[in-house]
Parts: C-alpha cells; sequence; structure tokens
C-alpha cells in the first residue's frame, strides 16, 4: 500500500474535503447513515488494513478506565503496572501510549490483542458512525493517516456531489 500517494492525495484535498463534510452538517441526506454504512463497507473489501497498520504505528488510541481494566486483565497484569509500563497522561489530560508505534503491533501488522483492543481501536477510522458530520475535524485528520478514511470520504464526495 502506498501510504504517500495516499497522504499526499488527502493533502491536496482538504480543502475540498473540508467544503464536502461542512456541506453534509448544513444538510445531511435523510438516509445519510445507511448510505455511509454502505460506503465504509464497500470501502474495506477495496482496503486492507493488514497491509497498512499506519493508525498503529503512527496515531495511538486514547485508553479508558474499561479499556485499562480490559486489557490488563486479558494481560494478567494490574491496571496500575500495566499504565505505568505502556500509557502516559497528555495534554489533554487522557491516558495514550507512551510510544509509537503501538508496542501490540505485530511484525506482520496484526495486533497481539486483537480481542481485547482499546474501544477507539475497534471503532478507528470512525467511519460507520451514524450522523458522521459530527466528527468532521476527526475524519478530516483521519484521511491523512488512513487510506481508508480518505477512500472512504472520495466515495462519498462521489456519491452525494452531483
Amino acid at each position: 500500500m502506498d501510504l504517500d500517494f495516499y497522504k499526499k492525495q488527502a493533502l491536496q484535498k482538504q480543502k475540498e474535503h473540508r467544503k464536502f463534510l461542512e456541506g453534509l452538517k448544513k444538510k445531511a441526506p435523510k438516509n445519510l447513515d445507511y448510505l455511509v454504512l454502505e460506503k465504509h463497507e464497500e470501502t474495506f473489501r477495496e482496503i486492507d488494513c493488514l497491509k497498512c497498520a499506519n493508525c498503529c504505528k503512527t496515531a495511538g488510541p486514547l485508553y479508558t478506565e474499561k479499556d485499562i481494566e480490559r486489557i490488563s486483565k486479558h494481560l494478567r497484569m494490574k491496571p496500575a503496572e500495566f499504565e505505568g509500563r505502556f500509557l502516559r497522561v497528555d495534554e489533554d489530560r487522557d491516558k495514550v501510549l507512551q510510544t509509537l508505534p503501538c508496542f501490540f503491533l505485530n511484525d506482520d501488522n496484526t495486533c497481539s490483542i486483537y480481542e481485547v483492543r482499546p474501544k477507539a481501536c475497534r471503532e478507528y477510522p470512525h467511519t460507520d458512525r451514524k450522523k458522521i458530520y459530527q466528527i468532521n475535524n476527526l475524519t478530516l485528520k483521519n484521511t491523512l493517516i488512513c487510506p481508508a478514511a480518505y477512500v472512504f470520504v472520495e466515495k462519498m464526495r462521489s456519491l452525494l456531489d452531483k
């Protein structure tokens, strides 16, 4: 997967994507959630995350208390031990990974804690979300990291920009 290509495309189209997403916020079609889910599923039939894993390499997730409890139990660690070993508190006071790429990312781009991974990882890149216009800034940011987010926005644009 050519990450540089997708990032260049996403950078070039930031203004267009922002305008399109803001348009969705102003006047969303009645069936938007259905269209979003349809284009999300279509996108992920084309894009294989295991060929990329850029999110795991460059944009670590936020860890909720539930995530920490679930993952530390899976690893047979105390939550405080897990936090001390893997997490830090960022400037927004969120618990995030100390370092990237993610410690749990395997060499073949699989996740060693996939079954118990953080909620943020399960939902990324958030392209199947209801009322997607509520996360326009996040979607725009994700197009720079995730080829699937970029392809998804392009598919939505070609469907709705008529």
